[in-house]
């Protein structure tokens, strides 16, 4: 009953989200045409539920052949690789709007876990990926809105890929493993609106406030986020 509910929220709301925000789709991809490499989309395999894997869309905001090069498919602060508009695109989190389509074509609800690629994927202990592969990933979610600046946290460490993987992972996979025993529709919305909130009011903690049970960060975390 609840996935059913959930889903005719997810079909209703990113279809009609795409129809009002056509206007600015076709202003951001005239400019990502008209500026850097030209591209408008990138694609990335992600792993879904069950295990299938889809290409997550996002406007295009670093140089192509990013996931090669650098720290790869982990993005830092001031990251070299991100072009011009694309730093603002991922400022205001513009950048994740062509997500809509994969919400609307069912690869994705709004709200649930972060997709993930394979590699950060395979980072998870074994019963938070089993638990994760029962659930849809979401354009946003539990873990979006508490690891907002995750770009920002891993610039603390000098070894990012083992900070991510021995610090950020576990406890991204235990607030992953909170939404998914709690959900329902009542909580659908409640992160629907916080993620509004936090776009608009970045530093805001309100989370922590409405979500009292929420995972407590490790003491490596805690002031960073």
């Amino acid at each position: 009953m609840t996935d059913g509910l959930i889903r005719a929220f997810d079909v209703i709301l990113s279809g009609c989200a795409i129809a009002l925000l056509a206007p600015l789709f076709a202003i951001i991809s005239l400019v990502l045409r008209l500026t850097g490499e030209g591209e408008i989309l990138f694609a990335q395999e992600r792993v879904g539920k069950n295990g299938r894997m889809f290409r997550l869309l996002k406007f295009a905001t670093m140089l192509k052949d990013s996931p090669f090069i650098g720290t790869g498919v982990l993005t830092i602060r001031n990251d070299p690789r991100i072009l011009p508009v694309g730093r603002f695109l991922r400022k205001t989190k513009l950048n994740e709007l062509p997500q809509l389509f994969n919400v609307l074509s069912g690869s994705m609800s709004l709200i649930g876990p972060r997709p993930q690629a394979a590699p950060h994927f395979q980072v998870f202990a074994p019963e938070v990926r089993s638990l994760l592969l029962t659930v849809k990933p979401g354009l946003s979610g539990i873990g979006s809105i508490v690891f907002r600046s995750e770009e920002t946290v891993l610039e603390q460490s000098s070894n990012k890929e083992a900070f991510y993987a021995n610090v950020i992972a576990p406890y991204k996979g235990d607030i992953e493993v909170w939404y998914i025993a709690r959900i329902s529709v009542g909580l659908y919305f409640k992160l629907l609106l916080l993620t509004i909130w936090v776009v608009l009011f970045p530093s805001s903690s309100l989370h922590w406030t409405l979500l009292k049970d929420l995972p407590k960060p490790p003491e490596k975390l805690k002031g960073l986020m």
